[in-house]
């Protein structure tokens, strides 16, 4: 008797043991024990090393390859974030903590066995490479993977650490360039997935690239870069492409000087000197006002030359590319800053921003009363910002990627705050979509945002979103049952493109002129 009791709690003990046992994979450096999310049937695994620790010596160095560990390593939590200040107050971070030691990515994969090829969406963070991480809820890759996608987030090296170069640092390093370390991080993490996502699930020739903001100017750079773009097969971009004014990257020599200034500052003369400088340090240095200023580089490797001749030879990834941007990426305060909305004032503007071509600015952007003027001002602050950018990324695409190319507009704008307490609406309301306020809906995680009060029509133009960028990312197509057609952009013709709110629908541009004219402004 006593034996067949003993045998009955071992093999309930074992049973026990069995169902609460975590799910297991194997890279090439070794094996990790994700977690099952019961609720989805996903599994993640979170805090996955890419490349080794930036620290000490490799300060400022190419990321190197992660090192082997023996065992099975736990990857239950995020990973520290990478060394930034409290840029952005939207952040919300799951991190464990700042560090420099921040080279990590998270998996979120539905697949069961290794043999399953899923598509894989990359996604890069959005922070003005100064902020973000790849744990904020809302790049959450849950939602993405229920719809068959193999999804992860990527931290990348930020500011000073991420993008700062020096004549020393040319000559030290093996491919005579330096800065654009936060650029090489991400090429290192998608070499990483390259190698390592088919033990996910994953389809290793099915990566699809995308980001927000910082994000999506890390997309359109890895698609220029010849380091990043034979590894893809698509890219998304939400607001913003590395084409003036929007962080487009300067000759090295240029950035080389930035970095001897910001030494001279410092008080130091070698590297060593500046590589023993404590991260916290170095980091409120290089935030203090007219300190440091930080640039991305065409530094002969990432960018063998700017992303403008890039695209117009027709040199970057000829892969499908969806993007897009919010229909008021910001505030006519932008433009106008505390002056009223009136056509004085914004005449004024203009003529202060454009004087020689003040006249062709009113009739592209014209401000006869005050709501004209409101609404061109935001038009105008928001090409200036972020919007001419994209719009160059697509029609360059467009001309020379020889794939398809699929553009949007998002309009839904954010429903009232649950708890707004002391904040008051100001006086003039929002004139559309703000910039970064469709991360949410298009990666469907509305329920991880608790500020807003979601409707309906959220949840809906959420849907949709995430349904277009899920084909995208399976077929190259964001085209598929039970939605509205979404053409492709023809080069050379006003472009048509898929306006996304609650009542989603194509439309065809009327704001062409626009970009050509900025275009003039920005390509000499």
């Amino acid at each position: 008797m006593r034996t067949k009791i003993t045998y009955s709690l071992a093999a309930a003990l074992l049973c026990a043991a069995t169902a609460f046992a975590q799910p297991t994979v194997k890279v090439q450096n070794g094996t990790l024990e994700g977690i099952s999310l019961p609720k989805s049937n996903i599994t993640v695994y979170l805090g996955v090393p890419f490349a080794k620790p930036p620290l000490g010596d490799l300060r400022w160095r190419e990321p190197q390859p992660a090192a082997n560990w023996a065992g099975v390593r736990k990857a239950d939590h995020f990973a520290g974030q990478a060394m930034q200040g409290r840029v952005f107050a939207d952040m919300v971070f799951r991190s464990s903590g700042i560090t420099e030691d921040c080279l990590y990515l998270n998996v979120w994969t539905p697949a069961k066995t290794s043999a399953a090829k899923l598509p894989v969406l990359v996604y890069f963070y959005g922070g003005g490479l100064v902020g973000g991480d790849g744990s904020e809820p809302r790049y959450d890759g849950e939602s993405m993977a229920t719809k068959g996608i193999v999804a992860v987030t990527v931290n990348y090296r930020l500011g000073i650490f991420g993008f700062f170069s020096h004549p020393e640092l040319t000559k030290e390093s093996p491919h005579h360039a330096s800065g654009n370390y936060g650029y090489l991080d991400q090429s290192a993490a998608v070499q990483w997935v390259k190698h390592n996502i088919a033990a996910f699930g994953g389809d290793p020739d099915k990566i699809t690239i995308a980001g927000e903001s910082a994000g999506s100017i890390s997309t359109a750079a890895q698609m220029a870069s010849p380091l990043t773009r034979n590894l893809i097969a698509g890219a998304i971009g939400e607001s913003g492409a590395p084409f003036k004014p929007t962080l487009a990257p300067m000759p090295l020599v240029d950035c080389e000087k930035l970095g001897e200034a910001f030494a001279a500052k410092e008080g130091v003369s070698t590297l060593a000197d500046l590589r023993a400088i404590p991260a916290d340090k170095l980091l409120a240095d290089a935030s203090k006002p007219g300190y440091f200023r930080m640039s991305t580089a065409i530094d002969g490797y990432f960018l063998p030359k700017s992303p403008n001749d890039i695209y117009a030879a027709g040199e970057q990834a000829h892969v499908p590319l969806l993007a897009g941007w919010n229909s008021a990426e910001v505030p006519f305060q932008a433009l106008m800053g505390n002056d009223a909305p009136s056509p004085a004032n914004y005449e004024k503007t203009v003529k202060g921003l454009y004087p020689n071509n003040a006249g062709e600015v009113l009739m592209l952007y014209p401000g006869k009363d005050t709501a004209q003027v409101i609404t061109s001002a935001t038009a105008l602050a928001s090409d200036r910002f972020i919007v001419y950018s994209t719009w160059k990324w697509l029609d360059e695409s467009a001309k020379t990627g020889g794939k398809p190319v699929y553009r949007y507009l998002f309009s839904k704008m954010r429903p009232a705050m649950v708890n707004p307490g002391p904040v008051k609406p100001g006086k003039y309301p929002p004139a559309g979509a703000s910039h970064a306020s469709e991360i949410e809906y298009a990666l469907g995680n509305l329920a991880g945002n608790n500020v807003y009060a979601w409707t309906a029509d959220d949840e809906k133009a959420s849907a949709t979103m995430e349904e277009y960028f899920a084909n995208f990312i399976k077929t190259g197509n964001p085209n598929g049952k039970g939605l509205p057609k979404w053409p492709a952009v023809k080069p050379g013709v006003p472009a048509q493109y898929i306006n996304i709110n609650a009542n989603t629908k194509a439309e065809t541009e009327t704001t062409r002129n626009r970009y050509l004219f900025l275009d003039k402004q920005y390509v000499k």
